[in-house]
């Protein structure tokens, strides 16, 4: 019997371990059910839960962040994290790394990006920062404060994590299009939240991006996750009770000024006006 993770095996922002109880139930209750597309494949732990749970379905993943990548390199990651260990050995647990340890730590990253060419960079700042603050660069960490955040141990082997699993790697419309009139199709549709940092995936989304999901949701079968943080479900709520509204800026002039509230943060000043 194969091994059902309940978390993905390395991190991730996003990933829905909170949820697989529910989900286990979910799914329990469509049976008739054999094709599932997760369009925002993550960590993949949606698709993995999936496959386990219906061995007889066709599970499709969507792996857009090229998350089975950072899978492969478990080893090299793993070797990294020894060196880095050793680094900080006398800095306290959750301490923060200063001075020549710190030049350490970015001098055996530099290292590794030299010899080899890559960096999971979004395990290994986890392994140096707080609070989920994922960096994709040796650059972007050297702005930051790094902490002995290390774990004890090596991450597991995963490599039977994705097996059984059909895998893409496309933008979610393409995939949508291909799965739309299959019979029996759910679609598994975790977006990144709105109104939330969407820095650890590989794109840009604006707020019609993430409205243009919601056109998955009609005459389909799906299963949706938000958050808190999120106002899409009160935006459809309001949507819904205002269904006649249309857009009022249709005809309206529109002017735009840049902004800034210090060095680092800037945003763009908008007035839409229609006087006639």
């Amino acid at each position: 019997m194969r091994k059902e993770y309940l978390s993905a095996p390395l991190p991730f922002v996003g990933q829905k371990r909170m949820f697989v109880r529910e989900y286990k139930k979910i799914l329990s209750g469509i049976r008739d059910a054999n094709v599932f597309v997760d369009l925002f494949g993550g960590s993949g732990l949606l698709s993995h839960i999936t496959k386990c749970q219906r061995p007889d379905a066709t599970v499709v993943y969507n792996d857009f962040d090229n998350y089975r990548f950072r899978l492969e390199n478990i080893p090299r990651t793993n070797a990294l994290l020894v060196d880095l260990r050793d680094i900080v050995r006398e800095v306290p647990k959750h301490g923060c790394v200063r001075g020549a340890k710190r030049d350490e730590v970015f001098a055996r990253l530099e290292q590794e990006e030299r010899e080899h060419g890559y960096i999971d960079f979004i395990t290994i700042s986890s392994a140096l920062m707080f609070s989920m603050k994922y960096k994709q660069s040796i650059a972007e960490m050297k702005k930051e404060a790094l902490y002995n955040n290390i774990r004890k141990s090596d991450y597991a082997d995963a490599s039977d994590y994705l097996e059984g699993l059909t895998i893409a790697s496309c933008d979610y419309k393409v995939l949508f299009e291909q799965y739309r009139d299959t019979p029996g199709v759910v679609f598994l549709v975790d977006p990144p939240y709105l109104s939330t940092d969407v820095g650890t995936y590989n794109m840009y989304w604006k707020l019609s991006d993430y409205l243009d999901v919601l056109k998955v949701l009609v005459g389909h079968r799906y299963v949706y996750f938000t958050s808190n943080k999120s106002s899409i479900i009160e935006l459809c709520d309001w949507l819904g009770k205002n269904n006649s509204l249309g857009n009022p800026f249709i005809g309206a002039t529109r002017k735009e000024f840049n902004a800034s509230m210090n060095f680092n943060s800037h945003y763009t000043d908008i007035m839409l006006y229609n006087v006639a």
